[in-house]
């Protein structure tokens, strides 16, 4: 696969891998930490891309883009996100299909731009409400220190040494897509490169950092008004008030959402490829959205 397709956003080259055809284009967008979002999200996408345009955004610090030249505040990712479409050739209006993190980005992007934006596919997005009550449930000074933690940890992975080896499974293989077969031998060669070259990249942290500030955000533009199909994952999260299943379903409800629930984890993507990809595409034919 032709992956490098650089724009310049600003001061920042971003990688915008396109593959397909059709008058829409389906934006994924990467979870934070997710290392080389190309590759991540194949085993959903090209089972799309046969009916679909299909557009995958590696942000500044992700996959093959450069690092950030600007704060990681939610308006500078959506922002950039836009331009680099643009830059790409790819005109509005999209579909966007985000993971974990990106859901802020997403739902901003939706509700601020709703001539951008025709649906949301959630492949287990993060939703804003979530991330605002966990970060009232633990002080600013904790979530700091698990922080810095966490950083000091991938610079250790990073080394691919002894400590990355012990932990492949929960880290380098977590989707595993390094053991499966939806990646070429090619593929996850990159696959691997990518993952050790950027995993401790600091624009991973500053995300976190920031998340309370980008969903609050995301919160103050209401609820998702445009359609929007959900899948929804049981994973665990740090709130003892609000369960990640919980946050999703609530979220749906509030704005009408068509709802999946999956026991296949927060990489559900990786492991349930066909039926989210037959399930995408069904959600789109029925509200008119459908390939052209």
């Amino acid at each position: 696969m032709n992956y490098e397709n650089k724009v310049q956003v600003g001061e920042t080259a971003l990688n915008v891998y396109t593959e397909g055809r059709g008058a829409l284009t389906i934006v994924f967008m990467a979870g934070n930490g997710v290392t080389c979002p190309v590759l991540e999200y194949k085993p959903v996408y090209r089972r799309m891309s046969a009916k679909y345009r299909i557009a995958v955004i590696e942000k500044a610090g992700y996959g093959l883009s450069d690092r950030a030249k600007t704060p990681r505040t939610i308006e500078n990712l959506v922002s950039e996100d836009r331009e680099a479409l643009r830059m790409a050739g790819l005109e509005p209006p999209y579909v966007l299909a985000p993971h974990s993190y990106s859901g802020f980005e997403a739902v901003y992007w939706a509700n601020t731009y709703p001539d951008e934006v025709k649906a949301v596919l959630s492949m287990d997005m993060g939703v804003p409400r979530l991330a605002v009550l966990q970060a009232e449930e633990i002080p600013e000074e904790k979530r700091s220190r698990l922080l810095e933690k966490q950083h000091k940890l991938l610079k250790r992975i990073a080394k691919d040494g002894l400590l990355a080896k012990l932990v492949r499974s929960r880290t380098e293989n977590i989707s595993g897509l390094m053991t499966g077969s939806e990646l070429t031998a090619a593929e996850k060669s990159l696959y691997r490169r990518l993952f050790y070259q950027n995993i401790a990249n600091s624009e991973y942290t500053e995300e976190s950092r920031l998340m309370t500030e980008n969903a609050k955000k995301a919160l103050e533009t209401g609820s998702l008004k445009c359609p929007c199909c959900c899948f929804i994952s049981d994973m665990k999260t740090l709130s003892r008030k609000l369960s990640w299943r919980q946050a999703g379903l609530d979220f749906a409800e509030q704005c009408g959402a068509e709802v999946h629930l999956s026991d296949k984890g927060h990489t559900m993507y990786a492991f349930i490829p066909d039926e989210m990809s037959d399930t995408f595409s069904r959600f789109l034919e029925a509200h008119g959205i459908g390939a052209q």
